[in-house]
């Protein structure tokens, strides 16, 4: 797969967050931010390996989401706080794997509408 839609998504994703966050407050923006987070980490994937099957994206993407918020039930260095987040919150589980669903649901329509 060529790595201009992918870095195209990755900025779609980005603005996406910071329109959600510039728009909602409380539990839209908040848990629409979870599942854009993880569409990142999809998109970093696949930037990364190009050739990865969507369910493997999908499964890294939200493996890493879900490694990152049980980091949370450690102690969070301050200054990764902002990345990582710092208070374990398990909803947010739940829409990490919404957003890895729906990145995997655009990457394999996507395929099959080049392949």
């Amino acid at each position: 797969m060529s790595r201009l839609p992918v870095l195209i998504a990755a900025a779609l994703t980005i603005a996406a967050g910071l329109g959600v966050r510039a728009l909602f407050d409380g539990p839209v923006s908040k848990y629409a931010g979870d599942a854009l987070y993880t569409v990142l980490i999809y998109t970093l994937v696949v930037l990364i390996l190009p050739e990865v099957k969507p369910w493997v994206a999908a499964a890294l993407a939200a493996g890493g989401s879900w490694m990152i918020e049980f980091a949370q039930l450690g102690e969070i260095p301050a200054t990764l706080r902002p990345l990582l987040g710092s208070t374990f919150n398990p909803p947010d589980l739940f829409w990490y794997a919404v957003g890895a669903v729906t990145a995997w649901t655009a990457h394999t329509l996507w395929l099959r509408r080049t392949g």
